[in-house]
């Protein structure tokens, strides 16, 4: 078998081993009144600069994934103790989607090595894959203010049953980074 062969499959063992992993990253307002927050309301996602409410990734343009976004959303948010109130919320939850294909380039060393040197190969090995972002911006309901934002990306798949547990584990690892709602004073 080719070495490039052999290379190809390794990478592709290697990242179907892998289990899916979100990278997340969050940003907070110095001033953000985190300790006032104990309602929220799920705001549908505004329309893109080209009319169109969702990107063109096939699994986001459709109601069926912004509902499942938006209930993921809300799930996270009342496991981190909020309550969901439409009406009088104490913040807003924005969220957006989107996907894009990526190319990750690995090189694969092998041959022999010897304690004088000896033979060195290096082969570069492509993988093209698609990379899921969705983005969460906390907003105060009295001020508009942006005070929070996290961003979480992570590989998705073409597998609908796959996707949706991606996606659902995405956005729990990025909501796990919002603070905890602390409980009303007593006066």
């Amino acid at each position: 078998m080719r070495p490039r062969c052999i290379a190809a499959i390794i990478a592709g063992a290697a990242l179907g081993a892998c289990g899916p992993s979100v990278h997340v990253t969050t940003m907070a307002a110095p001033d953000a009144p985190f300790g006032q927050f104990r309602t929220f309301r799920v705001l549908t996602p505004p329309p893109r600069r080209d009319g169109r409410r969702e990107p063109g990734d096939p699994m986001l343009v459709n109601s069926i994934s912004n509902q499942a976004l938006q209930s993921n959303i809300a799930d996270a948010f009342i496991a981190r103790g909020y309550v969901l109130d439409p009406i009088a919320p104490s913040f807003t939850v924005a969220y957006y989607a989107s996907a894009r294909e990526r190319l990750d380039i690995s090189l694969w060393d092998y041959g022999y090595r010897g304690r004088w040197g000896g033979f060195r190969y290096m082969d570069p090995v492509s993988v093209y894959y698609t990379e899921g972002t969705v983005v969460i911006d906390v907003i105060d309901a009295v001020t508009d203010d942006l005070v929070w934002r996290g961003r979480g990306t992570e590989r998705t798949t073409d597998d609908p049953g796959t996707y949706q547990k991606s996606q659902r584990d995405a956005v729990a690892a990025i909501v796990r980074k919002f603070p905890m709602a602390r409980p009303p004073t007593r006066p």
